[in-house]
């Protein structure tokens, strides 16, 4: 599914240059996706287009204040760095409280069990071009930044 969601960002920039969903499938088969996979993906996108319409819907201002507190399920899928990780795109601004929400729903219903980083910045990825924003270059260096594992993380 993740590869699915990565082809469609890197092929349509904004999710309203997609042809119609038969058009999309027909080409995602073409691109050599499986059916299963390019229909995970489709559902997925659905799915994460009713819950950021939700969410806009419930809290059409942002919050800038307030502690969000993870469920024990929340911490057994997104992971402390998961979670550190989305602590770090709200306090750089990069993500507000509503976005942060459909983030996190986002990766408990993508049926992973425990989501890795690099797909927890695919589905961060997906909600900002689903909502039509493009990341600015923080943003990018995060989500594609040097992934290496033994990499030191500096902090200045």
């Amino acid at each position: 599914m993740f590869d699915v969601l990565v082809y469609l960002y890197e092929t349509y920039y904004r999710p309203d240059a997609c042809p119609d969903s038969d058009a999309l499938v027909k080409k995602l088969s073409a691109a050599g996706f499986e059916e299963g996979e390019i229909s995970q993906a489709l559902g997925w996108l659905t799915d994460l287009g009713k819950t950021a319409s939700e969410f806009s819907r419930r809290f059409p201002t942002p919050s800038a204040t307030g502690i969000r507190f993870y469920a024990q399920m929340e911490y057994s899928i997104l992971g402390v760095e998961g979670i550190g990780f989305i602590q770090f795109l709200e306090s750089a601004k990069l993500l507000d409280a509503p976005q942060r929400e459909v983030v996190i729903e986002c990766a408990l219903t993508a049926g992973e069990g425990a989501i890795s980083l690099d797909k927890l910045k695919v589905i961060v990825l997906m909600v900002l071009w689903s909502q039509g924003k493009e990341p600015d270059g923080l943003m990018f260096d995060e989500l594609f930044g040097d992934n290496e594992e033994n990499a030191p993380r500096l902090l200045h």
